[in-house]
């Protein structure tokens, strides 16, 4: 039973101070530096205090994991409620959603904990579900049929390369990426051109 001081606002306020400094280190050093002892420093509070919010690292793990995994669940929910363009799927990318560091360290991360790799797991599911759904409605919407382009290869092909894009990026590899932008928006152009049934 969940004793009713921890749910008090103060209290919250240092849960959440904790996960900010674990996550801080998590994309500054690796999944390796989350240490109880380094955490509490990074947030000014004792090394015991992560372990009165999160019983395990384990925990502490999910919760950073979980709370960029439901915004971006919900912002993705709103984005196929909207029932987007192609090219509105491509211009995604461009809005800086993707957290490819913070879910390179929690792939690396469930290499090694269970736990991890089943929540990862989980939500990668919901999350794939999602983009194919906004990636059929929008070649059903333009009349586009699966056989001239399969929705899993548009989303496939438009996330894969975005994803690459990113991790260059992140890493300071050097590609000049327009020419494919410029070739998928060619694409795009081509699939918009279809006329409607």
């Amino acid at each position: 039973m969940v004793s009713q001081h921890r749910t008090a606002p103060a209290e919250s306020g240092r849960r959440e101070q904790l996960l900010d400094a674990a996550e801080q280190l998590l994309l500054e050093e690796g999944y390796a530096a989350v240490t109880s002892r380094r955490v509490g420093a990074r947030a000014g509070l004792t090394p015991q205090l992560v372990h009165y919010y999160f019983h395990t690292m384990d925990e502490l793990f999910l919760q950073i994991f979980r709370r960029r995994a439901d915004a971006g669940l919900e912002m993705l929910r709103e984005v196929v409620g909207a029932r987007p363009t192609l090219r509105q799927l491509w211009d995604l990318r461009e809005t800086g959603l993707t957290t490819t560091r913070l879910s390179l360290e929690f792939m690396a991360l469930a290499n090694h904990r269970k736990v991890i790799r089943s929540a990862l797991v989980d939500y990668y599911q919901r999350c794939r579900q999602l983009q194919l759904d906004a990636f059929t409605a929008a070649l059903t919407d333009r009349g586009v049929p699966p056989e001239r382009c399969p929705p899993l290869f548009a989303q496939l092909a438009m996330i894969g390369i975005t994803q690459i894009m990113t991790i260059d990026a992140d890493l300071g590899v050097a590609y000049d990426f327009e020419p494919v932008n410029a070739y998928i928006t060619r694409l795009i152009d081509e699939i918009d051109e279809i006329d409607e049934p």
